[in-house]
C-alpha cells in the first residue's frame, strides 16, 4: 500500500517533471546505468551539414547540449538548430536515437542535430569529446546548454546527475575556453528541503562562483507534459485526482517549445548573462481543480473529481522512514524521499507573477486541447495509461512531436 501510494502521490503532483528527466527508452528506473560504455569512439560530427545556411546566420557558433533526449532538451536541440547553430547533442547511447524505435520515440527532434555519443558522467571523456568537437568543427565551443535532470530524484541519483554529471559539463567546458553555460535548473529550488533540489543548488552555486564562463541559469516553474499526466485516466472515466480541495496551489507552467526558445535566446541576449532567471508561461495562476476543469473541457466530459488528503503523505512518510531509520534501508529511504517529494509538489505553488518572468504564447487550455485530439508524447513516468509508440503508431507520433 505504502509503496503504491508514494508512486500514485508522485505521479499525480502537479509539477513533478520539472525536477525529473524520464528515461530514454521508456523503462521507469529509479538506478543510474550510465556507465555502459567502456570504449569511445568519435565521429566528426560536422562532416557535410546539410544547414550550412542557417549556421551562417548564427554566425557558425557551436552550441553542446547535455541532456539531449530529456523532455526539455531534444526540443532545445531542434531550437538550437532551427535557430541556425551548429548543434551537438550530446547521449549516451547513439543507437536509441538513430535506430527505429528512436525516430518513433523523438520523430524529428534531431534533425540539423550532430548526434554524439558520451558518457558525461565520465568527466575525462567528455573533456576529450569536446576538444575534438572544438578541433573539428572548424571553431571553437560557444556555448554549453545543460538539460541534465536526475530521473528519480533520490539522493544518490539527484548527486550523480543535477551536481556531479553537470560540473562534469562545466569544467569541461571550462577546459575548451566555452564561453557561455546556460542551465536548467527548476523553480522550487527556492524553498529546498528535498535531495535533488540541494544537488542543483550546489552546482548553482560552483556555476557562479566561477570566473571563466558567463552563466544564464533558467528555473523553469513546471512543464506542460506535468500537468498534462491524468489525461488518459479521465478519458477511461477515472475521476480526476488531486489532494485537498484542489485549490492548495498554483501554477503557470510553460510549454517545452517555449522554454527552448527561451534558453537558447540565452546564448545571445546580453541581459541575461549572469543572472538567475525564473520562468513560467502566459497563464494566469491555475490551481490543481481548475487544471482538471480545463482538461475535462478539452476531452468534452462534466467534470469528476476525488480528494485525497493531504494528511496520508505524512502517515506514509513517516512510516517509511521510521523502517528506513530502524533497519538502515536505503530502500526505504528511497520510498520516503519520493514520499516527500508528492508532498512538497501537493502543497507548493509554482508560479511565477512578475511579467517579466513569464514567457511564450501557447496557453496550457491549448496544449490540452491538443493532445485531446491528437494523444500525448509517451512518458512513463506522467501518463499513466499511454502506450510506447509501435511501427503502427510512427505517423501519428511525428504528428505530435512536430
Amino acid at each position: 500500500m505504502a509503496k503504491a501510494f508514494v508512486a500514485i502521490a508522485v505521479a499525480f503532483s502537479p509539477t513533478t517533471i520539472c525536477a525529473f528527466a524520464p528515461t530514454s527508452s521508456g523503462r521507469i528506473s529509479s538506478s543510474l546505468h550510465l556507465n555502459a560504455f567502456e570504449g569511445f569512439n568519435f565521429k566528426n560530427p560536422f562532416a557535410s551539414s546539410p544547414f550550412e545556411p542557417a549556421v551562417v546566420k548564427a554566425g557558425g557558433k557551436i552550441i553542446v547540449i547535455a541532456g539531449a533526449t530529456g523532455y526539455i532538451g531534444k526540443s532545445t536541440v531542434r531550437e538550437s538548430v532551427r535557430q541556425g547553430y551548429k548543434t551537438v547533442a550530446l547521449v549516451r547511447d547513439k543507437k536509441k536515437v538513430e535506430s527505429d524505435e528512436g525516430k518513433l520515440l523523438y520523430g524529428t527532434f534531431f534533425e540539423g542535430s550532430d548526434v554524439v555519443e558520451c558518457d558525461v558522467c565520465d568527466a575525462d571523456k567528455l573533456t576529450e569529446t569536446l576538444k575534438e568537437i572544438s578541433s573539428q568543427g572548424n571553431g571553437k565551443i560557444d556555448t554549453i546548454i545543460s538539460c541534465l535532470a536526475s530521473r528519480s530524484g533520490i539522493k544518490k541519483d539527484a548527486y550523480a546527475i543535477d551536481y556531479q554529471a553537470t560540473l562534469n559539463c562545466l569544467e569541461s567546458g571550462r577546459a575548451v575556453n566555452a564561453r557561455h553555460f546556460v542551465l536548467l535548473s527548476a523553480f522550487c529550488v527556492k524553498n529546498p528541503w528535498l535531495q535533488f533540489q540541494q544537488a542543483k543548488l550546489k552546482f548553482e552555486s560552483a556555476l557562479t562562483a566561477q570566473k571563466d564562463m558567463t552563466y544564464s541559469i533558467v528555473r523553469p516553474t513546471a512543464f506542460f507534459k506535468s500537468v498534462s499526466g491524468q489525461l488518459e485516466v479521465i478519458q477511461q472515466g477515472a475521476p480526476f485526482v488531486m489532494f485537498g480541495d484542489g485549490e492548495v496551489t498554483r501554477c503557470n507552467p510553460i510549454s517545452e517549445a517555449d522554454l527552448a526558445t527561451y534558453m537558447i535566446d540565452c546564448i545571445k541576449d546580453k541581459s541575461r548573462l549572469n543572472k538567475i532567471m525564473n520562468l513560467g508561461g502566459p497563464d494566469e495562476p491555475l490551481t490543481m481543480k481548475r487544471q482538471g476543469e480545463m482538461l475535462y473541457m478539452a476531452i468534452g466530459k462534466e467534470p469528476n473529481f476525488f480528494y485525497a488528503p493531504l494528511w496520508l503523505f505524512d502517515t506514509i512518510i513517516d512510516s517509511l522512514q521510521w523502517v528506513a531509520d530502524t533497519f538502515k534501508s536505503e530502500q526505504f529511504e528511497n520510498a520516503a524521499e519520493l514520499g516527500r517529494i508528492g508532498k512538497y509538489y501537493a502543497v507548493e505553488d509554482m508560479l511565477t507573477i512578475d511579467p517579466e518572468e513569464k514567457f511564450g504564447t501557447m496557453t496550457l487550455q491549448e496544449h490540452y486541447n491538443k493532445i485531446a485530439v491528437e494523444g500525448q508524447e509517451y512518458d512513463p513516468y506522467i501518463t499513466m495509461f499511454a502506450k510506447a509508440p509501435t511501427d503502427k503508431s510512427a505517423e501519428k507520433k511525428e504528428k505530435v512531436a512536430a
